[in-house]
């Protein structure tokens, strides 16, 4: 089992955005039984909070799911638990130590290094911009899954998996990436 824990600062946008994405992703890779996916906050300010209606309403434009999560704080137990902690920016990775007690398992991430990029996913409840958000996390979310695959912790035949829906979808993740190199 794969334990993963998206992190964002309130746990009302991106991070239950990527749970429900990712949920989704490894749904229709026929996988879900290798997963166990949440989400938290480096933040209280949203604590009890249901999930954000600009990520509700993304999420029902593409046809993804999503429950009726509410926002939490990262804590201490997260990190004994959880194999892979996922941050969005550089404020949420700056607090996610502080919060865990450090990273001696080197478990703490940035969504966006696994796509090979070194910036922020912008936080929607301050640019009211899902649709950028939703691009991001697709191709950070992507890309991680292609990271699980290399590893070897899920199972080979999902890496061709990944390439049928890639043609499947659209091109989106193509588009998404030729828009990011042009940046």
């Amino acid at each position: 089992m794969i334990k993963i824990l998206f992190i964002c600062h309130g746990n009302i946008c991106r991070s239950p955005m990527a749970q429900y994405m990712f949920e989704d992703m490894v749904r229709r890779y026929g996988v879900e039984d290798q997963f166990e996916i949440d989400s938290a906050a480096t933040s209280r300010e949203e604590i009890g909070n249901g999930v954000h209606y600009g990520t509700r309403n993304k999420l029902r434009q593409v046809g993804i799911p999503c429950g009726n999560h509410r926002a939490r704080q990262l804590t201490r137990s997260d990190y004994e638990h959880f194999d892979y902690l996922i941050g969005m920016d550089a404020e949420n990775m700056y607090y996610m130590p502080r919060l865990t007690g450090g990273d001696p398992d080197n478990k703490l991430y940035n969504l966006l290094t696994f796509a090979g990029l070194d910036r922020d996913i912008a936080d929607p409840w301050y640019t009211g911009n899902f649709e950028d958000t939703y691009q991001d996390l697709k191709v950070g979310l992507e890309a991680f899954f292609e990271h699980l695959v290399r590893q070897g912790e899920i199972s080979p035949g999902t890496g061709a998996a990944l390439k049928v829906f890639r043609k499947k979808d659209g091109g989106a993740f193509d588009e998404t990436r030729k828009r990011e190199k042009r940046h």
